[in-house]
Order: structure tokens, then sequence, then C-alpha cells
């Protein structure tokens, strides 16, 4: 497997233990780096931080899931362009993220989250 393909596994399986299963402790712990840098201006910076931030969504949207539609790699990044709904039915975000990665393990992360519209100006889907 190269280091692109093991990135990618990385953030996948970041993704669904922490995003899907909400086994936060589980995911940071396999899937995070010693630090953890926050580009979202809405969650504090750090491993604490993050991790006491998604307990706190998930507990509030216990049915929260994320589904992936492409993910692309380059050098130490890699990108996924998903789906999320915080309850079932709702139209949810289209969700951009960026993940840095060290040694295997997901250090740094930015993200553009827009909500999924009721009419597009096109008759093209977000997703």
């Amino acid at each position: 497997m190269t280091d692109l393909q093991q990135n990618k596994k990385v953030v996948k399986d970041f993704i669904e233990l922490v995003f899907n299963q909400h086994r936060v402790d589980e995911g940071a712990e396999r899937c995070l780096g010693d630090y953890y840098i926050q580009h979202n201006p809405n969650v504090k910076d750090g491993l604490h931080a993050f991790i006491e931030n998604f307990k706190e969504t998930f507990s509030t949207y216990p049915e929260s899931h994320f589904e992936i539609k492409r993910m692309l790699s380059e050098g130490d990044l890699v990108s996924v362009h998903a789906h999320w709904v915080f309850t079932p039915g709702e139209r949810g975000h289209a969700v951009m993220d960026i993940f840095r990665l060290e040694n295997g393990k997901i250090v740094e992360h930015w993200d553009v989250i827009q909500d999924v519209p009721e009419q597009l100006a096109h008759s093209n889907t977000m997703f």
C-alpha cells in the first residue's frame, strides 16, 4: 500500500469511527497524532477540544451520519467531499474536509461546510 493509499485509509477509518459510529475517543486515539491543529472557526484547537466538541455534538445528534462521496490524496494531504446529515430526513450539509497527516496520523484539519438548499439554481447536485 502506498503512503497516499495509507493516508486515505487513516482518514476513512477516522471518519467511520468518529462521525458515523460516534466512537470519538477511539477514533482520536487510533487516528490523531500527538497534536491537532484545527482551522474550523467554530471548534477550539487541540486534541482535547476536538474530543469534547464531538462528544457534545453526537449527544445532541445521535443519528448524525457522514457519507463520503469522494476522496483525494496528494502528498501529506487528504481531502474528503461528503454529505453530513445531523438528523435523518433533513437535507444536511455538503462538506469538504482537508486533513494533513504526519507519520500516518492526522495532525491538522480545514473544512468548508454548505447547507444543502431546498432548491438549486441549476439541475446539478452538490455531490
